[in-house]
């Protein structure tokens, strides 16, 4: 949008009685007032390391979706990897815990994620002796098969391969559940099957490369364990009611056992997996945990990941991995950012996103920027579902019940505004980057892997437009002919291209809409 004009009328008043006319001067109009201003200073002196890229969890919507009609599948892959989509190069697998044969199945649509183990015939919920990582037969090799049908699908986009755990199998857990145990702040895990958990993990990250021609980076395996989250409950019949997602509470004490074991177990496997920990709900927690660990242990661990679902403490998880020495991935998080539950036009979920997004990179500086799941279950999240007025999570909603004889059109995809700011981030930051410190809070900034230019995303969460300068004169170079095109999403449309703003005396100003996020991408700078 182009800068507001001001002007004033002279207007001419006619003598209605007089032969002779005379002139006057109008009253001028109010001038419109000039939009509010900001300028934003990137910094290339202060670069982090190379951007590893954007990534997501597969687990539950790879779980429930990857038996879906191809066209369906094809069209979510296209809108969550796709070039056009939202271009992730980062996946998660999750390694599933999976409960006893005889239990039913209690957890959340697609949270049931199949274990990789192979239980004998007649096995009960009582029976937990029987597991032998040596014996082949104790393995499922056709496990999970949804969520495997994902990493052959995506495998050509992917960079970066994470496998993880929610919960170990309900074998080696003291509740005897994968949704946690009776007491939520007791330990989970059996002490005596902390060998065996290892065991399990690399082993199915082992059969999972072997099956589908991958290389996986990192196993993590935890997902906030240090938390009062994860815990079951019996009905009158005995079965599970209580608790509706797989996750283990394990302690830090615990969690070394388990860093100490899966060192020399992955040392003696057939991947080339390093470890990364703790997957903690928040920085708060993570430092928690982190300060507690001995030096040993923390030397066990080669990339740190932490959950934004809380925000207080992001500069105390970046300062403990720099001095550590470790890469940093902010490795899920999610959530509504939107009062009225689930809506795909409101801005606001978009526009909270976005600026949650900003602030873990200006604050984490992370290597990674990492969704829980872009995708949620438009049934579970419309009004009736999880709450009365519905939720708004995933960018990406679709019925994860749909069968193989429904169609694009009867198993509609939506997508939200959240898809659409989240894009101005993930088309414009790209891996190789680096992100560099800016002095405004409402942009995030990065220069690019070529060395001849840089992009900020700027969030106008405001309700009016805003003139936005960004001010280069912290580059060593800018070219005479450099330039900025703003990239915009409103309410008014998704990635509008705007025309080029030329690059005068190393600054650019552009107006932004009100509720908006622009990415600027700057050409010429260097």
């Amino acid at each position: 949008m182009a800068h507001r004009t001001r002007r004033t009328r002279l207007l001419t008043a006619l003598g209605s009685t007089a032969l002779a006319t005379t002139t006057a001067l109008a009253a001028a109009p109010p001038q419109a007032a000039a939009p509010p201003t900001v300028t934003v200073q990137p910094d290339p002196s202060r670069a982090q390391e190379e951007f590893e890229g954007w990534g997501t969890s597969l687990a539950w919507f790879a779980n429930a979706t990857g038996d879906h009609p191809p066209e369906v599948r094809e069209k979510l892959a296209d809108l969550v990897f796709g070039d056009s989509g939202l271009g992730l190069n980062i996946a998660r697998y999750n390694i599933g815990g999976g409960n006893a044969p005889d239990v039913r199945d209690y957890l959340r649509p697609g949270g049931a994620v199949q274990g990789w183990w192979q239980a004998p015939a007649g096995t009960t919920r009582e029976d937990t002796d029987w597991w032998d990582p040596a014996d082949p037969a104790h393995w499922n090799p056709d496990a999970d098969r949804t969520q495997r049908w994902w990493v052959d699908r995506i495998k050509d986009d992917i960079d970066h391969w994470e496998t993880f755990s929610n919960s170990p199998p309900w074998f080696m857990t003291k509740s005897g559940y994968v949704s946690g145990g009776f007491d939520a702040h007791e330990d989970q895990l059996k002490e005596e099957s902390v060998d065996d958990f290892v065991a399990y993990l690399t082993g199915a990250t082992e059969r999972l490369e072997k099956a589908h021609g991958i290389e996986v980076d990192t196993i993590a395996p935890f997902n906030e364990p240090n938390t009062d989250y994860w815990s079951t409950r019996l009905g009158a019949d005995g079965q599970p009611v209580g608790g509706r997602q797989e996750g283990a509470h394990i302690g830090p004490g615990l969690q070394q056992k388990v860093l100490r074991a899966l060192a020399p177990a992955l040392a003696k496997s057939r991947t080339g997996a390093k470890t990364s920990a703790m997957d903690e709900t928040n920085p708060t927690l993570f430092a928690a945990n982190w300060n507690s660990y001995l030096a040993e242990v923390r030397g066990l661990v080669d990339r740190l990941n932490v959950h934004t679902y809380g925000t207080q403490g992001r500069t105390t998880v970046r300062d403990l991995a720099k001095e550590a020495g470790k890469p940093l991935w902010m490795s899920e998080v999610e959530g509504e950012w939107d009062p009225d539950g689930q809506d795909f036009t409101d801005m606001r979920s978009g526009l909270g996103l976005a600026q949650h997004m900003v602030d873990d990179l200006r604050e984490l500086e992370p290597s990674a920027w990492v969704f829980w799941q872009p995708v949620e279950d438009y049934d579970n999240m419309k009004p009736g579902g999880e709450s009365e007025q519905g939720g708004n999570w995933g960018s990406i909603q679709l019925p994860f019940d749909c069968t193989a004889e429904d169609t694009p059109k009867t198993c509609p995809i939506r997508t939200n505004t959240k898809f659409d700011t989240a894009r101005n981030f993930t088309h414009t930051i790209r891996p190789g980057d680096r992100l560099v410190t800016v002095d405004d809070t409402s942009s995030a900034a990065a220069i690019r892997a070529d060395g001849g230019g840089a992009t900020v995303v700027h969030v106008n969460s405001g309700g009016e437009e805003r003139s936005v300068t960004v001010d280069l004169s912290k580059f060593s170079h800018v070219s005479r002919d450099a330039t900025m095109t703003p990239v915009v999403t409103s309410a008014d449309g998704a990635l509008e291209e705007k025309d080029p703003v030329p690059v005068e005396d190393g600054r650019a100003t552009f107006t932004v809409p009100a509720e908006s996020v622009t990415s600027f991408v700057v050409d010429g700078a260097s």
